[in-house]
């Protein structure tokens, strides 16, 4: 009976030890890219929310510039068309395709709001000023999401790749595979957007 108490105090501080000394940092992080890339996914679907309103208000009073809202349309719908899947983030062919879908959604929306700034009774509609505002917040959104995704990423491919999380990578979590980072897909994305007035 003494030994099987003394086996179960040992087990118990060899548990406790365990867990101290960095076994669970590997799937706690991995959980945290994986939740970081679904608040990506969160703001860019907020973003695919608030285009129709955005584009149907435009159209009532920017019917000249029906160019550039059917691009904004074109590409929600390609964003629309691409699988958001949990597993889009461990294949990086599927998440550059997302990315540039995205980015040209971005860009068609860089071009409506260039619209804004030729015709001044768009920015006197209370109704577009407002969606204005929350498309301009749901980007500040989404570049805080990868911001985050990024930091998720880094802090796990790290801790896989130097003592003491690459030998629990190696004992335990071999299967779990170095992350890819979040990439800018546009061309010229480096390079701050010129204004002149």
């Amino acid at each position: 009976m003494l030994n099987g108490v003394v086996r179960t105090l040992a087990l118990l501080v060899l548990a406790l030890q365990l867990s101290g000394c960095g076994i669970n940092n590997i799937p706690t992080y991995d959980e945290q890219v994986k939740s970081a890339w679904a608040q990506v996914e969160n703001q860019y679907q907020r973003r695919a929310d608030l285009i129709p309103n955005l584009v149907e208000t435009v159209k009532g009073f920017a019917a000249q510039e029906k160019e550039t809202l059917t691009a904004v349309t074109e590409a929600r719908s390609r964003v629309g068309g691409l699988q958001a899947t949990p597993d889009l983030i461990n294949n990086p062919e599927a998440l550059q395709q997302y990315e540039q879908a995205q980015a040209q959604l971005g860009s068609a929306l860089q071009r409506l709001m260039v619209v804004v700034e030729r015709y001044p009774d768009l920015k006197s509609n209370q109704n577009f000023l407002s969606l204005q505002s929350q498309l301009e917040g749901t980007e500040n959104r989404i570049a805080v999401a990868r911001r985050d995704y990024i930091g998720a990423v880094q802090t796990y491919n790290t801790e896989i790749r130097t003592y003491p999380g690459r030998f629990w990578h190696w004992i335990m979590y071999s299967d779990m595979a170095v992350r890819e980072t979040y990439e800018a897909t546009s061309s010229g994305a480096e390079q701050a957007p010129q204004v002149s007035f």
